[in-house]
């Protein structure tokens, strides 16, 4: 039985053998699976400079968005996933996250380990990373509540934002090919350097853009400035 603790991954776990690795499985098995099954288009590539790293930030429509973003970047990227998908109770999906170099994070309780992680492959990889704001799987077609830890990791790290909407997911294929289309849009890179209002209000806005969904981030945003403002203004 695998009793690691995934929290903590370290930057030699992601040398040469594991990105070929990768980078095979992303051209013989995602680009396949993705094309024949659900006819993906991609859209934006030119918007991201190949080779630097980034903080790759999705919508989260299925358990296929990290291959999806990965093959839209044409990346190697390691995934921050829940706790729960390194449990050996589902052996095929945690054996795929663990060799393809997802790391775990405690969505409770984030453990100091998750950040040395981020950190390491930050520092002495050409990895970038990957998380999604929204925290689990939705399928509302709005975006709201969003989790702002990775406003959080992305300063830290500095790492500019690159925001990829994936639009178009309405189930699972199974067999049948060429019935589902999906398309995934690289956005333009958010500066980690900005506000974490300013980071959240464009995050929310590209995603939305490039998905048809509605925005209650924004609105949630805007109703807190106008509440700020009003106390001020009552304060004087």
């Amino acid at each position: 039985m695998d009793t690691r603790n995934y929290n903590r991954r370290y930057a030699s776990e992601y040398g040469w053998p594991r990105t070929i690795f990768y980078r095979v499985f992303l051209f013989l098995v995602v680009w396949t699976v993705s094309k024949l099954q659900y006819c993906i288009k991609i859209v934006g590539r030119e918007n991201i400079e190949k080779g630097k790293q980034y903080l790759y930030t999705a919508n989260h429509t299925s358990y296929l968005d990290p291959p999806f973003v990965s093959l839209a970047a044409d990346e190697t990227i390691a995934y921050m996933a829940k706790q729960e998908l390194f449990d050996e109770k589902n052996w095929l999906l945690s054996s795929v996250v663990k060799i393809l170099g997802a790391f775990a994070v405690n969505r409770e309780k984030p453990e100091l380990a998750t950040f040395k992680t981020v950190f390491d492959i930050r520092k002495n990889t050409r990895w970038s990373l990957g998380i999604f704001p929204e925290g689990q799987i939705r399928s509302t077609g709005v975006i709201e509540n969003i989790q702002k830890g990775f406003i959080t990791i992305a300063k830290k790290a500095k790492l500019d934002i690159v925001p990829v909407g994936i639009k178009g997911f309405d189930g699972y294929a199974g067999k049948k090919l060429f019935q589902k289309h999906i398309t995934a849009t690289i956005g333009k890179p958010i500066s980690y350097e900005l506000s974490d209002d300013e980071i959240l209000q464009e995050w929310a806005r590209q995603i939305c853009e490039y998905t048809g969904y509605e925005n209650k981030a924004c609105f949630a945003l805007h109703d807190q400035e106008h509440e700020n403002e009003a106390e001020k203004v009552e304060a004087q």
